[in-house]
Formats: C-alpha cells, structure tokens, sequence
C-alpha cells in the first residue's frame, strides 16, 4: 500500500524532472518529496532515479516502473474525476496557463466572477506567452490562440481570434494612409514577434489571400506593448481585436484596409486527455464561452 501511495509522488518527480518542482505542484516539502521516492527504491530494491547537482533522470529501472505508473496515476485520477462528476458542484485547485496580453485584459475580469459563481472552486493562474508543458507542469487548463500543434491535449474554442490593421491619428496626419496594399513596403511596420507569419502580412477579399511582406524599425513580442508604439504614432500594426477594440471605438486607433480581413484564427482552452473531464475544467470552459459571448466575443460587438 504504501508503494502504490507514493505513486502520484514518483510520478510528478518524473514528469517535472526534480524534486523542488514536484513538491511545488503537490503543496508539500522537497525533503516529503525525497524521503517518499528513497522509500519507494527501498520498497522495490532498485534505483529509479539517477540524482546529480544539476537534475535528475530515470534509471532504466525507473523508466520502466514510470510507464506503469503513469497509466495507474491516471486510472487513478479519471476514477476520482468519475466520481467527483456524480457530487454536483465543481470544486478543488485549478491551474490556469494563458498568454500575458489575452490573461490581463480578459481572463482578470472574468476570474472573480467565476469565482463567485463557483465558491469550492480556487484559482492559480500564471500568464506567461511561452507554451508551456501542461502535463509537466501540472496545469488543468491552458489558453491558447492560433494554430495547435498536434499533441495528445484536447482543444475547445472558446472563442474567434481576429486581427486588424491599424495606425493612430497622428501617425496616419503625418505620413499618410495607405490606400493599396503595396504602398505599406514604404511604411514603417511594426512587427509582433511570436507571429507565424512575423514579417509577412495576409489579407483575405473575395477568397483570395494577398500577401505583402512588411518591415520596421520595432519588434516586440507582446501585444499591448505594440499597442502603445501604435498609439503613440510610432507606425502601422497587427492587433488582436481584444486589444485593439476599445480603441477603435473611440478612435484613438484607426483600422486600415476594412474592405479586407486579416486571417482568422481561434482561442481555444486546451487540457490533458482525460477519460472523465474534471467538472472544475468544463465548469471553467463553459462559463468562459458564455463570459466571452461564443462566436461573437464582446470585444467585436
């Protein structure tokens, strides 16, 4: 009993690559950590571990037993998440990744009242614009925007991601609107470094994808920092709608080439496969398409 007890412990170590990590994402001391995996090799009579200075590795060993493990830890977790399903109100700790821009201007509002709604439910969210390992890092739920990558997690849309085209005022006064697609090569660009497509820019009319390949004199790979180049009148950007739409509305922004649109994509809340979805993880998914306005969010109304 006490091997498959110290199960979910091994497991994390593994899946974290150290003890501090682990014992961080299961609210105990790094020593509870060591102490439980020592007695777990004493318990089997083997090393799983390989420990140096810098980090730990499975022995062959522990590459083994981890496999099985992992599938037990897992069994384990969709029985609770069976019966947890069966008690009605969501509740327990739910950690939340998402993206700086997309996490501060939207996800913030929508923590409280989330909360409110579902009070047995706790909240750890950390924004942070790299993709992070949901698995490793023990996340139930990450924010995502753009295309996905083919992985083992599961992907809802949550809500359309849209660009603009926009410049301020000042900008526009002092050096002109664009009125063709090509004359943008003579602008000065700003470009959002975490795009797919960084220094190349897509229009859509008619069906047809028109390509113009832009540059700048300013990158940066956040989207409220480019917000305020543009406001500003540093030069002509690409927005997300969620930034950008306030400032449309009160002009402070200016779209550009309207008879266009940018390609589209989605933000979509990704989480680990499970057998049984956590009903704190659809409570969170369902009230965050509801919170957002499904297919037209608030911020395109």
């Amino acid at each position: 009993m006490e091997t498959i007890a110290a199960i979910p412990i091994f497991v994390t170590v593994a899946e974290t690559g150290g003890f501090s990590p682990a014992a961080k994402l299961l609210g105990i001391s790094k020593s509870a950590v060591s102490k439980r995996v020592t007695q777990l090799e004493l318990q089997l009579g083997v090393k799983l571990l390989h420990r140096t200075t810098r980090k730990l590795s499975l022995t062959e060993a522990g590459e083994h037993f981890y496999e099985h493990a992992r599938i037990a830890y897992k069994s384990a977790k969709d029985a609770q998440d069976a019966v947890l399903q069966l008690q009605g109100e969501p509740r327990g700790r739910l950690r939340i990744n998402a993206p700086m821009s997309f996490g501060r201007l939207h996800l913030a509002p929508l923590i409280p009242v989330f909360m409110k709604r579902y009070p047995e439910i706790s909240i750890d969210m950390i924004l942070d614009d790299k993709v992070v390992d949901l698995v490793g890092e023990g996340f139930d739920i990450a924010i995502r925007g753009g295309d996905l990558p083919d992985t083992s997690l599961i992907a809802r849309k949550i809500a359309p991601l849209k660009s603009v085209l926009c410049a301020s005022p000042s900008y526009l006064k002092e050096f002109g609107e664009p009125t063709e697609l090509e004359q943008l090569t003579a602008h000065n660009c700003l470009i959002f470094t975490y795009s797919r497509d960084v220094k190349e820019w897509g229009f859509i009319k008619d069906n047809h994808l028109h390509t113009i390949e832009v540059k700048g004199n300013y990158q940066i790979n956040n989207s409220e920092a480019l917000r305020e180049a543009l406001l500003q009148g540093v030069g002509i950007g690409r927005l997300p709608t969620f930034v950008a739409g306030p400032d449309i509305e009160t002009g402070k922004l200016i779209p550009l080439f309207e008879e266009y649109q940018m390609p589209a994509k989605s933000i979509y809340a990704v989480f680990p496969e499970r057998q049984f979805m956590p009903a704190k993880v659809r409570a969170f998914i369902d009230f965050a398409i509801e919170y957002f306005g499904g297919d037209t969010p608030y911020w395109d109304q």
